[in-house]
């Protein structure tokens, strides 16, 4: 569901229970939905007990999933596999994730960055993929596993050889304009994200490199591990029987427009892989292409209930990428452009609020992405307008010129219409009648 339909938007805002998600209706299907990591889903607590331990964290379990190896605040379950493999664990087990030997890292003169103290196959991603075989080892149904890797998470530590794969003095440079103060002029809202030192990068240019070409190095720890995964599946014969989506949560600025972390409006947050392995007949003609359209992250759900025969419910505002995966992309009516929405409220924190000059609900932007122009929108702060095919750094804000006034009004219809076509429509589809319920769904697009 798009953010404006479910509405939680931050880390600790609850996710409604009336809503369904692909685990229930997997569930529903006759497939076990199993998790390994974590949803990070904030739960509802009209349904909880008070004192319930989930109402003191937002990393709670989708609900309908049924976790075999949860890591929500503290890795405690793979501390514990490690301390049982003789290795020492910090005291604050969260540690762990960047747990690294004294003495001087690169930018301090070290040849390479600091490795993770714990080898490669002990880190926590090895560790993941290796409970996921275990439960596969043993399924004797049908199952749909989540498997959630932190990485390339901060910290940004990686084991050996992986911290030392790239080198931080040949990783590609920073989108970025020559000072965080010439960005800032940007945007209020930038202005205002470049002055919290959580999301500021450093100017340390060696540092910066350094967490770089780590960030490089824990994407090929990732690469490796789900490569033993689909060994273990064509070795045991339920590769040409099992579905692979491989996708992320979002993506990382580290660095470029002097941002750390992930936010706001630029393409470097947004911007995610997507890699749909299906092994029917059907889609031997797409196999190894490469799709330029516009997915979202709306549409997973949709192309998951779609490979398991599954009805997707109405409540789904993306469509199944079924059309892709079989070659037929083409002929279908898709999206010709990108949304998203960022919700920057804090319900702790107020900041946001009285710097900018904004009531808590008026902490939202959303966005409009197409293959050559980019329109931003705030609830009550100026808009934004880039021109991607001249400006594809995004530094250039469009919105008050003359000349693109057309083409900005443009996009501010579009991501009205956008946003109209995709209210909520759980209910909208059915009438009742003195015949009794009358249901016609609508296209996707």
């Amino acid at each position: 569901m798009y953010l404006q339909n479910h509405r939680s938007g931050t880390n600790g805002t609850p996710l409604d229970a009336r809503h369904t998600n692909w685990a229930k209706e997997a569930a529903e299907h006759g497939y076990d939905p199993v998790l390994f990591g974590y949803t990070d889903t904030s739960l509802d607590p009209r349904g909880l007990a008070p004192g319930d331990p989930w109402l003191k964290s937002y990393e709670g379990p989708l609900p309908g999933i049924r976790p075999i190896c949860l890591l929500t605040g503290t890795p405690t379950p793979w501390t514990d596999w490690l301390k049982a493999r003789g290795f020492e664990v910090p005291a604050n087990v969260t540690s762990a994730y960047g747990n690294r030997d004294e003495g001087p890292d690169y930018e301090d003169g070290a040849a390479h960055p600091k490795p993770l103290k714990y080898p490669a196959e002990f880190d926590d991603t090895a560790f993941l993929v290796g409970q996921a075989i275990d439960y596969i080892k043993g399924a004797t149904g049908r199952f749909v596993v989540h498997l959630s890797l932190l990485r390339p998470h901060p910290p940004f530590v990686a084991p050996e050889p992986y911290n030392a794969m790239y080198d931080p003095a040949q990783v590609p440079g920073f989108t970025r304009l020559a000072t965080p103060e010439d960005e800032a002029r940007q945007h209020p809202w930038l202005a205002h994200q470049l002055a919290r030192g959580v999301f500021r990068a450093t100017d340390n240019e060696k540092r910066l490199r350094r967490l770089k070409a780590v960030y490089y190095g824990l994407m090929s720890r990732v690469d490796a591990e789900i490569g033993r995964l689909i060994r273990f599946l064509k070795e045991s014969g339920r590769w040409d029987s099992t579905v692979i989506i491989f996708t992320s949560d979002h993506g990382e600025q580290i660095g470029d427009h002097w941002l750390i972390g992930k936010c706001g409006y630029f393409d470097g947050s947004y911007h995610i892989p997507l890699i749909v392995r299906d092994p029917r007949r059907q889609a031997d003609s797409a196999r190894g292409a490469i799709v330029s359209s516009f997915t979202e992250n709306v549409d997973v759900m949709p192309t998951m209930l779609d490979a398991i025969g599954a009805e997707v419910p109405v409540q789904c505002d993306g469509a199944s990428l079924a059309p892709f995966v079989e070659g037929a992309g083409g002929t279908v009516r898709w999206r010709s452009e990108a949304h998203w929405e960022f919700d920057f409220r804090d319900p702790r924190d107020d900041s946001a609020e009285r710097e900018l000059g904004l009531t808590m609900h008026q902490c939202t932007m959303n966005i409009v992405r197409g293959e050559r122009y980019k329109y931003v929108h705030f609830t009550n702060l100026p808009p934004l307008f880039f021109d991607l095919e001249k400006d594809p750094g995004e530094f250039v804000n469009l919105a008050g010129e003359d000349s693109y006034a057309p083409i900005v009004l443009e996009y501010a219809q579009k991501l009205l219409s956008w946003r109209m076509n995709h209210d909520e429509q759980t209910l909208t589809h059915i009438m009742l009648s003195e015949d009794g319920p009358i249901t016609r769904r609508a296209a996707r697009y």
